[in-house]
């Protein structure tokens, strides 16, 4: 099959013809216009007052500053990362600034679009399960004219469906955390006109290994959690006024814990005396998790003394089958079989160390000094075997390079700064959302 690639230089013109078929044509000033109805309805947030003028435009106007700031978190289930980075920010938003702020942490793809955007939690199941397909899949995409050509023919048809959802919401503000979460409805806000009212910022959720679509040029504020990341944003054309390093959006539990390791253990009934390590498998228990465990009940078994040297707690997400297999094993360690959990804190606080996926952040880790990266159950067993016995000093030292790395109040650096930027907007009010009643006319 021999297929026509468009050029680069051919993006640009191809999402015009897309927003031009979407909203109904271009003037000559370079603005998009609609198709309406002959009547326009206004609303207010407070007091839901509406009217329609004849254009069929329906304007929804904030009346008053001091009604509370509608903040629309935009995130996917593509694995668990993006959540936890969405409800850490809307906690920190909680904490810092009460009911000043209306969160809303929701799936627009999911709950507005359809195929294959309202699939992609499945999709991403599917590609970590074979390692090779997500690799070609990450770098083929990763070309700007590949993936604006690809996102500009999405939004050709759910274009419509992406502005009923920011619709619902009215939001002051909205924060990506999620690189396929820019562009479309950046676009949606640009011809719109919006896009200077409603403040759009992205926090990014990986460490070092950041797809391009990251990255927009027309975002107000990119959070970016290393400088290797921040380099990356400039590289992809931001400009240093637009970026951030404050590190991930842990949630403030993390930050604000109080009990001790000896505590924790004690609440989670765990031994208080033998070292610990926590093995994870993402919010979706993928990988080698049962070879590992596996291989870690033997290793951390002393044959000689006949004694456990440590034991082993499994996070295995939602992944049900896994945790069965799991608690039906006999084990010569004590072990602790997990679900899903969403206090993670309170486990890590209580272990000595983690096995966990790589994703892309194993440069930034190894070469931190905070962990080793292996392929192997086997190996893996091995080193964490020797951490707990022999080698007790290289663990020690590695824990401490990974303290220095923290940055647990990362995610109210992050809230405090979109108030800031919220604070130099002035009032927000008077923006003009608009719902249209001519996106029939999609390609």
């Amino acid at each position: 099959m021999v297929m026509k690639v468009a050029s680069p230089e051919k993006v640009a013109s191809i999402t015009e013809k897309v927003w031009q078929r979407v909203y109904g044509g271009i003037n000559n000033n370079g603005y998009y216009y609609h198709h309406h109805r002959k009547h326009r309805r206004r609303c207010s947030y407070e007091s839901e007052d509406e009217y329609e003028d004849e254009d069929g435009t329906i304007q929804l106007m904030q009346m008053g500053a001091e009604r509370s700031k509608n903040v629309l978190i935009l995130m996917s289930d593509t694995g668990g990362g993006h959540r936890a980075s969405a409800e850490a920010i809307r906690d920190a938003f909680r904490i810092e600034f009460g009911d000043e702020y209306r969160i809303y942490v929701k799936d627009v793809w999911k709950e507005y679009t359809g195929w294959p955007l309202n699939d992609m939690e499945r999709s991403y199941k599917f590609m970590v399960k074979h390692v090779q397909l997500w690799k070609v899949a990450f770098h083929s995409t990763s070309p700007r004219w590949i993936h604006s050509s690809y996102l500009a023919a999405i939004a050709s048809y759910y274009a419509k469906e992406v502005e009923a959802g920011l619709m619902e919401y009215k939001p002051d503000i909205i924060i990506s955390v999620h690189p396929l979460m820019q562009h479309i409805p950046l676009s949606v806000l640009k011809w719109k006109g919006l896009q200077k009212k409603v403040i759009f910022v992205t926090v990014i959720t990986d460490l070092n290994t950041c797809h391009p679509t990251w990255f927009h040029p027309r975002v107000n504020r990119c959070y970016c959690p290393s400088k290797e990341v921040a380099k990356r944003a400039l590289y992809d054309g931001l400009e240093e006024s637009q970026i951030q390093v404050f590190g991930l959006p842990i949630r403030p539990s993390f930050a604000r814990a109080v009990l001790s390791k000896e505590d924790l253990r004690k609440e989670l009934e765990l031994d208080p005396d033998l070292p610990a390590v926590l093995l994870m498998g993402g919010g979706e228990g993928m990988g080698p998790v049962k070879k590992t465990a596996i291989v870690l009940g033997e290793s951390l078994y002393d044959n000689d003394q006949g004694k456990p040297i440590g034991q082993l707690i499994i996070i295995c997400g939602r992944n049900k089958a896994l945790a069965s297999t799991l608690e039906s094993l006999e084990w010569k360690i004590p072990v602790k079989v997990r679900g899903f959990e969403t206090q993670m804190e309170k486990w890590m606080g209580a272990c000595d160390c983690i096995i966990t996926k790589e994703k892309g952040n194993v440069p930034y880790v190894v070469d931190n000094g905070a962990g080793v990266f292996t392929r192997s159950p086997k190996e893996t067993a091995r080193i964490v075997s020797e951490w707990f016995s022999t080698k007790t000093d290289e663990l020690k030292r590695m824990s401490e390079n990974a303290l220095k790395l923290a940055q647990p109040e990362a995610v109210f650096d992050i809230v405090k700064d979109i108030h800031e930027l919220a604070c130099q907007r002035g009032p927000l009010a008077y923006i003009p959302y608009e719902s249209t009643s001519s996106l029939t006319n999609v390609i």
